[in-house]
This record gives C-alpha cells, sequence and structure tokens, in this order.
C-alpha cells in the first residue's frame, strides 16, 4: 500500500472537502503520517474515514473531525496548549508542530506509554496522567484547549483555564446528535461560542452522561 498517496487521498477527499482550507491545518496533516500513531496490524486503516480502535476501548477520531477541530483552534507558535485525552498521540504531535508547548493528559497508562514513545522526538510536550473528565487543576492558563472525547456538558473549569482571547474545542451533548463548538475567551467573564459541525463520537471517560431512573 502506498501510504503517501493514501495519506494525500485523506488531505484532498477527506478533510478538504469538510472545509478546512487553512493552508497551515492542510500542511500539518500532510506532513504528520498518521500510520506511525497506529499498530502495524493497522496501517492500511490509517488514512481511512473512520474512528480507527487504539485499545482500552478507544478510539482515533475521522481525520476530518481532528482537521475541523483544529482549524477552529487557529493555534500559533507562541501558544501554549492544552490536550485532554492524548490516545494514539497524533493529534498531540499536529498540535505540537503547531504551538510552543503542549500540556496532554490521558486517563489510561497504556495508551500514555504508547504515546509517548511514539512522540520521543518532540521536546515541547509535558505528558500528565489521570482523570481530567471535568477539570485539570495544574494551576496554569493556556491559548489553546482540545478536548478528543465528547463531554454531556461543556465544563465551565475549561472555560476558566483559557487565557484572554484563548480558544477551547469540545463535542458535546447526547447520542445519537452532540455539536462540536469552539469557545473564545473575551474578558473575564465573557466568552464567545461558534457551533461548528453536528456528530457523534464517543464519550470520554467519566464524561458521559448520568444514568437517569423512571419510578
Amino acid at each position: 500500500m502506498n501510504l503517501e498517496q493514501a495519506r494525500f487521498n485523506m488531505v484532498e477527499q477527506q478533510i478538504r472537502p469538510w472545509d478546512v482550507l487553512d493552508p497551515q491545518i492542510l500542511e500539518l496533516f500532510m506532513t504528520t503520517p498518521r500510520h506511525e500513531f497506529v499498530t502495524e496490524a493497522q496501517q492500511a486503516l490509517a488514512y481511512s474515514d473512520i474512528e480507527l480502535p487504539i485499545g482500552e476501548n478507544q478510539t482515533m477520531l475521522p481525520p476530518r473531525v481532528e482537521a475541523r477541530l483544529l482549524q477552529a483552534l487557529d493555534p500559533s507558535f507562541n501558544e501554549s496548549a492544552l490536550e485532554i485525552g492524548t490516545g494514539s498521540g497524533y493529534t498531540t504531535a499536529i498540535l505540537a508542530k503547531a504551538v510552543k508547548h503542549v500540556t496532554t493528559v490521558e486517563i489510561h497508562p497504556s495508551l500514555q506509554s504508547q504515546a509517548k514513545e511514539r512522540l520521543k522526538s518532540f521536546n515541547n510536550i509535558t505528558f500528565q496522567q489521570g482523570d481530567a473528565s471535568q477539570d485539570w487543576q495544574d494551576a496554569q492558563s493556556y491559548d489553546v484547549i482540545l478536548i478528543t472525547g465528547a463531554v454531556t456538558e461543556t465544563p465551565q473549569a475549561y472555560k476558566n483555564k483559557l487565557n484572554l482571547g484563548g480558544r477551547l474545542a469540545v463535542i458535546h451533548g447526547q447520542k445519537p446528535v452532540m455539536t462540536a463548538e469552539v469557545y473564545t475567551r473575551i474578558s473575564e467573564s465573557e466568552w464567545e461560542s461558534e457551533t461548528l459541525f453536528e456528530t457523534c463520537i464517543p464519550y470520554l471517560v467519566h464524561a458521559e452522561p448520568k444514568d437517569t431512573f423512571a419510578f
């Protein structure tokens, strides 16, 4: 299989038609080998428009979804980023190429260990392990925050962690229809929101809807 051609097709046939036209984002996806972030047995599917299993009942998001979220975040080289859900490390790599520093949090030690190995060539990534489904209390603020799994409701704690002008990308709601949204902090107590698209992706661990009981 020609993986270079598959990567080109991913960008031209999946990502670009989904209104991802930012040259920087397209270049990042073109130059980041997605097949290096999956097992050898999965490499033939690495550039497919699917949620690809990565272990621990977790998946990689379809490339077009990742690209659309990153385009909305509009990362810059002088900015700091927080990623909730390291997963395979693929989106972490793209963020690390786009910003000054990335802090990435993963709840599963096994996934974090794999991602660390795949990302060992980067020197601007801090790895944290734990449950960040509602908040990550590191006393830091960020310019860019990306939550890579769905949440029932957008945690206010992450909106509060944004610097002035900072952006948070999140997919929230309940199956079968969820909303992808980006929040921009415009003052100490105000955020603008922009709806990006509707989709349905797996929930972040511990961010699922609470069980309701009928009496």
